[in-house]
């Protein structure tokens, strides 16, 4: 059988350990020199395109002094990384959980994207996301979540932005979320980050809902890396990595983006939306 390549929790195990190495402000060629390996080899670690040995990973958390939950963690990661999928349950309060879908969206070259409740993470407005969670976290809790959202914007305005296609459904535009001018503000918001050049917005009607899939996914893709599609549950996050279950998602958003509305469309339905809130795009 061959090496697992760039499997979800190897790219997890390899965001983890690059933290805890930025965290000491070592260099990839410092850091390698103390455990011994070349740097080249913990790079390929870092990016998660190799899997190192539990007892290297052991060593490595060691050298910089991991804090013992972390350290737990990423040598579970070890233990499991040539598994193709993962499930990674949601445990409240350990940020490095909640970062793992940043770290992948933001070495991601494109994503498909399809929303059908809410309104997309990178597009989502500060009164917005409070709205949201209020009924679900804690205040100090909610402005954590709403910072982190707020630098995740970052991968589509950077030199090299992310291509961003996404699919919202008509439910996540009707929602009245923190009532009628967050709603409204919210959605002037996604008309004018849709001018980007690199975003691509589509609306699928509630008439096709019945043709789509039920649940939100994420279509990762990366210049040098397998794909990847992300699944976000309740408490829980699926990452599947099996070529199988990501060509049945590439086919589901192929024929969900040909049922949605164009563009121009789409666009025009988001400022009739605005309307009947009886505010002004």
């Amino acid at each position: 059988m061959a090496t697992p390549f760039a499997t979800p929790r190897a790219r997890a195990l390899g965001f983890g350990l690059r933290t805890c190495r930025e965290a000491r402000n070592l260099g990839v060629r410092q850091l390698a020199r103390i455990i011994g390996v070349h740097a080249q080899e913990l790079s390929n670690w870092e990016y998660g395109k190799r899997i190192p040995k539990v007892e290297q990973v052991a060593l490595l958390m060691g050298a910089l002094v991991v804090e013992p939950e972390e350290r737990a963690r990423l040598l579970d990661l070890a233990r499991t990384a040539a598994e193709p999928s993962w499930l990674e349950k949601a445990v409240p309060g350990v940020a490095a959980r909640a970062s793992s879908y940043a770290e992948n969206e933001r070495a991601a070259s494109a994503i498909f994207d399809w929303e059908p409740a809410v309104i997309p993470g990178l597009f989502q407005t500060p009164d917005y996301i409070r709205a949201l969670l209020s009924d679900q976290e804690q205040p100090e809790r909610i402005e954590r979540i709403v910072h982190a959202r707020m630098a995740r914007r970052e991968v589509l305005t950077r030199h090299y932005p992310l291509d961003y296609h996404v699919l919202v459904g008509e439910g996540a535009l009707r929602a009245e979320v923190g009532g009628v001018p967050v709603m409204a503000e919210q959605l002037r918001h996604l008309l004018r980050a849709s001018m980007r050049r690199n975003i691509r917005l589509q609306v699928l009607p509630a008439r096709a809902s019945a043709q789509a899939v039920t649940h939100n996914f994420g279509v990762l893709e990366f210049d040098a890396l397998p794909t990847i599609v992300f699944v976000e549950l309740y408490r829980a996050s699926a990452y599947l990595y099996d070529d199988d279950q990501v060509a049945s998602y590439r086919a589901a958003a192929k024929n969900m983006a040909a049922l949605a509305m164009n563009e121009h469309e789409s666009g025009e339905f988001i400022r009739e939306v605005i309307a009947d809130l009886g505010e002004a795009a």
